[in-house]
């Protein structure tokens, strides 16, 4: 079955930088997009990242574009997320998801999280 597992969360300072990894199994991982979500205590949850799945494009929300850099490798099918220059109000629980089709932000598997915390 499809399974996402992140890992990599934890606790920053503002302006460090922390990098999620999301491996993956259960489907055949080239081939879908991936992304990244973010759900803050008491907020919605936040689109955060999506790459192609063979990296043609990457999109950011407007609050990450420019600290935050999503990859993968399909080689680990592994998706990635590096973040810096953190700020508190990127604390939130982090997920990763399965994109439907090889480019996009809809997503149908996601995993369980990660948290990061950024406080001083």
């Amino acid at each position: 079955q499809v399974q996402l597992v992140e890992s990599g969360g934890g606790l920053a300072q503002p302006g460090g930088s922390l990098r999620l990894s999301c491996a993956t199994s259960g489907f055949t991982f080239s081939i879908y997009a991936m992304s990244w979500a973010r759900q803050a205590p008491g907020k919605e949850l936040e689109w955060v990242s999506s790459i192609d799945s063979d990296e043609s494009d990457s999109y950011y929300a407007d609050s990450v574009k420019g600290r935050f850099t999503i990859s993968r490798d399909n080689a680990k099918s592994t998706v990635y997320l590096q973040m810096n220059s953190l700020k508190p109000e990127d604390t939130a629980l982090y997920y990763c998801a399965k994109g439907v089709t090889s480019y996009g932000k809809e997503n149908d598997y996601w995993g369980q999280g990660t948290q990061v915390t950024v406080s001083s």
